[in-house]
């Protein structure tokens, strides 16, 4: 069994964590679920525990380095929370929702804000990958995203959990990773010195060095 799990962010294939996964010379077994990497049929539960549920159908977390990233993060809270042995630990990378961030134009601005910062070169894997998952399944997984609570369950997870963020992350600001690694009961959150929101792709010579002393 692979010691990393992983759900790639909203729209996005495991290609997103190829670079980390490289540098940290490591396999992962990747999970994609509607609007996370899959089309999402129009009447499909798309709210994370429904998610979490796919997740805990197709892997065991028992014992694994469970990798969330965007807003699968709130998947993979719920997943571990659910699962009947607790994972090694648990990452999340740039977890969405901030309250305060959490309306459609507050989104956007973060977004654009963000956007400045991350690496042009990512946008062929991009737009392939949100193409692949469709438009329109996103903003309907997206829309449940933003209205979920992660403190909950998050509080009842029973690993360690670490919460990674890019410096010019604005989705994921600072204040909100440091309240998470406050919910979690063992929790640690982390900037890196450099990078966005897709820090996976873009900063795997950052990120995996943190995954590594994590997992």
């Amino acid at each position: 069994m692979r010691p990393f799990l992983l759900v790639p962010g909203l729209g996005l294939s495991g290609a997103s964590w190829g670079p980390t996964l490289r540098v940290l010379g490591a396999g992962a077994e990747v999970v994609t679920l509607p609007g996370f990497g899959r089309r999402a049929p129009r009447a499909l539960a798309l709210d994370p525990a429904a998610q979490a549920h796919r997740v805990l159908a197709a892997a065991d977390l028992t014992g694994r380095v469970v990798l969330g990233h965007s807003a699968s993060c709130q998947v993979v809270v719920e997943a571990a929370a659910r699962a009947s042995d607790p994972p090694a630990a648990l990452v999340l990378v740039g977890p969405t929702t901030d309250p305060s961030g959490g309306t459609w134009p507050r989104l956007a601005d973060r977004w654009v804000r963000t956007a400045a910062h991350e690496w042009p070169a990512q946008a062929p894997l991009l737009v392939r990958d949100y193409l692949r998952t469709g438009l329109l399944g996103m903003a309907r997984t997206l829309d449940q995203t933003r209205r979920h609570r992660i403190e909950p369950p998050l509080a009842a997870v029973r690993c360690p959990v670490l919460v990674v963020r890019g410096r010019h992350d604005r989705i994921a600001p600072a204040g909100w990773t440091e309240h998470l690694a406050r919910t979690a009961a063992t929790g640690r959150a982390f900037t890196l010195p450099a990078g966005g929101h897709m820090v996976p792709l873009t900063h795997p010579e950052l990120l995996a060095p943190v995954l590594s002393r994590r997992g």
